[in-house]
């Protein structure tokens, strides 16, 4: 992934970073908190559990709970003695093997017991033996000494368990905050994406399947967003108990946690390894996963057909192809990630555990450094705990890697070139449509219109007519602006359309298709758009207007009804005129049909036709029709050949140049006459 990507994914985390940073300061904290658990055992131990086994002093009074009484004798340890206790004799309390002597005198921690008889101990001390006097302390009597360091372990125990829970509130509010920063990023850029489709041009969406674009709205979001949920959590998690872990190892040995930094190039090295790989494995899932969805979208839309036409076979066979694809490429996922994951963590950690061993025992066996007890547990807890987060990074990697491809892929959309889209503002529009030399191409130099001019003055009716090809549907796409042409003006009440944004000439016109879009909502809300201008009452006589209230009354809620996707449960002619309802509600100036009744049949038609007549009053009209007899009232006729006009007048009047529109016509009349015989 290029920087850019790592930047803007960085900006858009910095929408939220006030939230974040309060989450960071509460997860610094809860580490600071969970990580004095080893320092705090560390004390325990060394302090007031192998503590014990130290120098003794006899002192001649039981004046505080520091001091124990022992066969007739006061005893405190060393290390507690106070000025004004009067010492009177010295004693080391040793361990060998699994029993404690008290010898008189001080001995030293390393020296070991060989024998004990009648009062003389014989001791082992860097090679030399000696007697002193001392006896071996029984079992019950043990406990005697270690009564003054009940108190201050449960003291520590107790700050350490108030420690763990203030440090779970600060986790719980970590998580809380960065979990509602996460997806409030997320939110924040599928609201950017799908704002940035609609701006798209109309171009973007023939060129790509729809399924390819709705997997940028929500399978690469969704991958993006485990990036802020997980990974990043993961990571930043990972990096403050990494940092808080290694200023506890040099506060109990600096040396030691110097050779453990070899861990941080380490895992470096082991990110940039794994992205240079990962990223192209992830880039060729993340497309493949578009096309499969693309792929299901549209078998799914043209099932009837597939199993009209007995193609399952082969469109199995054509989904098996990306979905083998995307199996090849996971499994190389998975075989880098089983390489570079939990195994290889494992591998270090035992690496780690070994120079460990090695270093503190060299030290211990040359008698050079003598190693706590309670240093080497908080040094092996803090070593543990160092390669948790190491571990949670490294198996974050596969999904980092992806939410860096999807990044791309959704940058790579919102970088797309938009339409502007410009303030709308109420026009009184009149209706008046002029092409002055128009040609527009889709594709450079491939003209499908070529030198247009016409004019169409406010409230007439003018129909396109002309075989499959023609233009017809091109020039309702150039004034609708879903594309601009590349040469010639088109003028609305004589004001150049390229002079105003695409919402201020959309704003004045209306569409009709061939194959109605029906929402998923409401028989209403399908005519309303849930525009707050057009009101129920609005709405309700725009459907009673063309003939719709006829089917609509008959259902069970009647026009709260709900409309399943498509309107699947409507006839062809049903949706046509909730179509029209939904035109007229609207009120435009100009009104486009687009060959509105070629799926329509005979008797649907005459409703149509009378809807047509409805729409038509007050407003210019624009029909594109394969059916002449529903244009046979229309002010002008244009009959299209190739982009060209070739032919313009009334009816009537292009009957009587017995030219194409009455070739057309006679073939129809003669189909006509045919179909009311049989």
């Amino acid at each position: 992934m290029n920087p850019s990507t790592e930047k803007r994914l960085l900006r858009y985390a910095f929408t939220s970073k006030k939230f974040i940073m309060i989450g960071l300061v509460c997860l610094i904290i809860a580490v600071g908190l969970e990580l004095s658990g080893p320092l705090i055992a560390k004390r325990v131990i060394d302090h007031h559990i192998v503590g014990v086994q130290a120098n003794w002093v006899q002192v001649d009074a039981n004046d505080d709970q520091d001091t124990i009484s022992y066969q007739d004798m006061f005893l405190k340890r060393a290390d507690r003695v106070k000025s004004e206790d009067n010492a009177v004799n010295d004693f080391t309390l040793l361990q060998s093997e699994r029993s404690y002597y008290l010898i008189e005198g001080n001995i030293s921690a390393t020296s070991t017991v060989q024998s004990a008889e009648n009062g003389l101990i014989t001791i082992n001390q860097k090679e030399a033996t000696k007697e002193v006097e001392g006896q071996r302390v029984l079992a019950a009597d043990l406990v005697t000494f270690f009564q003054p360091e009940f108190h201050p372990i449960v003291l520590l125990l107790v700050l350490y368990i108030g420690l763990i829970l203030i440090a779970a509130v600060f986790q719980y509010f970590k998580t809380y905050l960065l979990q509602i920063s996460a997806n409030k990023i997320i939110q924040r850029m599928r609201d950017d994406v799908f704002i940035q489709i609609e701006k798209l041009p109309m171009k973007y969406f023939v060129d790509r399947p729809a399924g390819k674009i709705v997997a940028r709205v929500t399978n690469d979001t969704e991958a993006i967003r485990e990036l802020y949920v997980k990974v990043l959590e993961t990571f930043v998690n990972g990096f403050v108990y990494m940092t808080g872990i290694f200023i506890a190892l040099f506060l109990l040995n600096p040396p030691l946690a110097s050779i453990c930094l070899i861990l941080i190039p380490l895992l470096y090295l082991w990110m940039k390894f794994y992205k240079n790989y990962a990223g192209k494995y992830n880039r060729v899932i993340r497309s493949t996963n578009s096309e499969i969805n693309a792929s299901i979208n549209e078998s799914i839309q043209g099932m009837p057909v597939i199993q009209a036409f007995r193609r399952t076979k082969e469109t199995q066979e054509e989904f098996e192809v990306l979905n083998n694809r995307h199996f090849v490429y996971q499994k190389k996922m998975i075989l880098l990630s089983a390489l570079t994951s939990f195994n290889l963590v494992n591998a270090i950690r035992g690496i780690a555990f070994v120079g460990f061993i090695w270093f503190f025992g060299s030290a211990s066996l040359s008698g050079e450094n003598i190693v706590t007890a309670g240093v080497l547990y908080a040094f092996v807890d803090y070593l543990t705990r160092l390669f948790e987060p190491m571990t949670q990074i490294v198996n974050q990697l596969p999904q980092l890697e992806q939410a860096r491809v999807a990044g791309g892929r959704v940058f790579e959309l919102l970088d797309e070139e938009t339409e502007e889209v410009g303030s709308v503002e109420q026009q009184n529009v009149q209706g008046d449509i002029r092409f002055r030399d128009v040609s527009f191409a889709y594709e450079k130099n491939d003209y499908v219109l070529n030198n247009l001019s016409f004019h169409i003055k406010p409230g007439q009716m003018a129909a396109f007519v002309g075989h499959t090809g023609s233009g017809k549907s091109s020039i309702m796409n150039v004034l609708f602006r879903f594309y601009d042409p590349q040469h010639g003006e088109i003028e609305i009440d004589g004001v150049n359309t390229m002079t105003r944004t695409r919402q201020q000439v959309r704003q004045s016109i209306g569409i009709v298709l061939q194959d109605p879009f029906i929402f998923t909502g409401t028989v209403l809300s399908n005519i309303t758009l849930n525009d707050p201008a057009i009101s129920r009452d609005k709405a309700i006589a725009a459907l009673k207007a063309v003939g719709a209230d006829q089917f609509i009354e008959k259902l069970p809620k009647q026009y709260d009804e709900p409309v399943g996707e498509n309107g699947s449960q409507f006839s062809t002619g049903q949706r046509q005129l909730l179509s029209f309802a939904r035109a007229l509600a609207f009120d435009p100036a100009i009104l486009i049909l687009d060959e509105a009744t070629a799926n329509i049949d005979t008797e649907t038609e005459g409703i149509i036709q009378e809807a047509m007549q409805v729409l038509a009053k007050d407003r210019t009209m624009l029909v594109i029709a394969h059916r002449l007899s529903t244009i046979q009232h229309a002010d002008q006729i244009i009959v299209l050949e190739r982009g060209e006009i070739i032919e313009t007048g009334t009816h009537h009047e292009l009957l009587m140049q017995k030219g194409n529109y009455y070739q057309m016509y006679q073939m129809q009349l003669g189909t006509d006459h045919e179909v009311t015989a049989v």
